[in-house]
């Protein structure tokens, strides 16, 4: 696909068409905001849900029926532990499964700032991979390197931490190739 100067949400959901994704959970937030304004475009059906924690076990419950990675969009902090559910059942029923939670800009962090957490700290013991995108350049790469390890050899949730500022930066990028 040829580059051209996308936000980091943008880029986000066009991975998220080009790995096959069709449907997604989530319970909006602030702390992702470029990613929604990018759905709504998008050739994908999103569920909005109530609380975080039925948006997590709805995404386990999609990626146990697809064997496809389930999807979750999450706010930080209080979003992340409500989603927390999920990741377990992900993790012990072998359910591919990707959780997105916003993050506090990359400048705040190690600051204490409002609803901070260290995802990678949190997540490390139950899930496959914890990532924090920290460029918008790599969006396609680690995207298409989590549906890699949600789906090969066990299978199993996948968390990727998304810095507000990652999401509105601009970038020229092209998207990753599909591995099948």
């Amino acid at each position: 696909m040829e580059e051209y100067m996308r936000s980091g949400g943008q880029i986000l959901v066009d991975q998220l068409v080009k790995q096959g994704v069709e449907r997604l959970t989530c319970v909006p937030g602030e702390s992702y905001l470029a990613a929604l304004d990018a759905m709504y475009e998008a050739d994908i059906d999103v569920l909005i849900c109530r609380h975080e924690g039925g948006a997590a076990i709805m995404a386990e419950a999609y990626g146990k029926l697809t064997h496809r990675p389930g999807i979750c969009f999450v706010t930080r902090g209080p979003g992340a532990m409500n989603a927390a559910h999920g990741i377990h059942i992900a993790q012990h029923d072998s359910t591919p499964m990707i959780l997105f939670i916003g993050q506090v800009e990359r400048a705040m962090r190690g600051r204490g700032a409002f609803q901070e957490m260290d995802y990678e700290a949190v997540f490390g013991s139950v899930a496959k991979w914890v990532v924090e995108i920290d460029d918008a350049k790599r969006i396609p790469e680690l995207v298409a390197r989590a549906f890699r390890v949600a789906m090969q050899g066990r299978p199993g949730p996948v968390v990727i931490s998304l810095p507000e500022d990652v999401l509105t930066d601009l970038a020229e990028v092209a998207d990753a190739p599909v591995l099948t």
